[in-house]
């Protein structure tokens, strides 16, 4: 018997070792699905079901292919194609699990389950299926004999929709990714029912099951990645309020208001107003996650600077505004002006702040120019605290909208500071709005 065995085995060596490379593929991926220390929980131990399925999937197809071409063994061959039928579909729920934001409603898994009640049937009828007396497959009824294609479909049907609804790939391009996987796999299913060679080992849908786990796995990566950039941003974020917002500033202003509640209570009642929209702008700034106009910027710039000229009146802030009509990171002028203020034009007798607005063909040039006090642009990378508003402002410049910020410092001639934004169509505009239009 196990001689027999052998012998068999020996003389189809060349069909077993075709799912030489699909099992080299799992065997990789369940190794790193299992050192991944990034991924969620729930996805690590549902990444890993999915490998260890997939597994015994390719077992199931490489034994029921022996089976089929070898010496009839009608009952092993029937129970080896139940678990096969039986299997595919939890595998794609799985599938479906790892998309959804939620966990697969119970109607998928009595589907599923009724899938696998129906091929049990063949145990002891033939209204499934059978395997005849000549070691052939015979369908029973075609609802039933169906059964594991008609779940199979209604599942990647889930899938695709669960895909389009939960992550739009029209807007988020890892989106694509399990939309792929859901073609492919809708794809192997097609060849199944059109391709019948007895020397594949391996069905097309295991093949393809086993590339979409691989992909899956990337798409979870990429998740792990956007997550981990919201995180920062949200961290930057409430770092840029916090240096925008500083106790001395506060300090002053409340100081100031005082002395006017005396010499001038209007004058105090318009600066409570600026200072109050000064600090509502600037928390609504944690909550903003996309472009801004830039004339809303621009009016943040100006409430500040006016809070800013009461407490300093030596301090003169000139605007030459040429273009307004483009979008860019809140919180990006802002935290240029105040550093202009607070580390350069203060130590000045007469402090004189130009802010300049340019269109050129390619975008929009923004230039913050001071004649303060200067200082090593090298020291930015090495000063602890006193210029994070720059790096902040340069590191959300290029992710948000791919622009640029030169520094331009020399110890006391002054700081000039170059922002670029490059003009954006309508579709690539966060906001949706046209240039111009604001």
């Amino acid at each position: 018997m196990h001689e027999a065995l052998y012998r068999f085995i020996h003389a189809r060596y060349t069909e077993i070792l075709a799912v030489l490379p699909v099992t080299l593929l799992l065997i990789g991926l369940f190794i790193a699905v299992g050192s991944d220390a990034y991924l969620q929980k729930r996805h690590k131990r549902t990444m890993l079901l999915i490998c260890t399925l997939v597994f015994s999937l390719i077992a199931q197809n490489l034994m029921d292919h022996l089976l089929t071409i070898g010496e009839p063994m009608i009952m092993l061959r029937r129970v080896v194609d139940i678990y096969g039928y039986s299997i595919r579909p939890v595998i794609l729920l799985l599938f479906l699990s790892i998309i959804s934001r939620n966990k697969p409603r119970k109607a998928y898994w009595a589907l599923v389950g009724i899938n696998a009640g129906i091929y049990l049937t063949a145990l002891f009828t033939d209204i499934c299926f059978t395997i005849d007396a000549n070691n052939m497959f015979q369908g029973g009824y075609p609802v039933l004999k169906d059964s594991c294609l008609i779940t199979s479909l209604i599942l990647l049907g889930m899938l695709v929709w669960s895909t389009f609804r939960n992550y739009r790939p029209s807007k988020r391009k890892e989106g694509w990714i399990p939309a792929f996987s859901a073609f492919i796999l809708l794809l192997a299913l097609l060849l199944d029912s059109c391709v019948h060679d007895t020397r594949q080992p391996v069905s097309f849908l295991t093949i393809f099951i086993a590339i979409s786990s691989a992909l899956y796995y990337i798409w979870l990566h990429f998740q792990f990645v956007q997550a981990h950039e919201n995180a920062l941003a949200a961290e930057q974020r409430i770092q840029i309020m916090m240096t925008q917002i500083q106790p001395h500033f506060l300090y002053n202003t409340l100081a100031t208001i005082r002395s006017l509640c005396v010499r001038s209570p209007q004058t105090a009642a318009q600066t409570i107003d600026k200072f109050s929209e000064y600090l509502r702008q600037n928390l609504d700034a944690l909550n903003q996650t996309k472009l801004i106009p830039f004339s809303q910027e621009l009016e943040h710039v100006r409430i500040y600077t006016e809070i800013e000229m009461l407490m300093f009146p030596y301090i003169h802030i000139h605007y030459d505004i040429e273009d307004d009509c483009f979008m860019l990171p809140p919180l990006t002028v802002q935290p240029l002006v105040e550093n202009a203020i607070r580390h350069g034009v203060r130590g000045r007798e007469a402090g004189e702040i130009d802010i300049t607005v340019q269109k050129e063909e390619n975008g929009h040039v923004v230039v913050i120019a001071d004649n303060g006090l200067g200082f090593d642009p090298a020291a930015i990378d090495t000063a602890e605290g006193k210029h994070i508003g720059i790096q902040n402002v340069r590191e959300r410049l290029e992710k948000q909208c791919g622009g640029t910020l030169i520094l331009e410092s020399r110890p006391g001639e002054g700081t000039r500071v170059t922002v670029f934004v490059p003009a954006v169509s309508q579709s690539d505009d966060p906001a949706g709005r046209k240039e111009g239009a604001l």
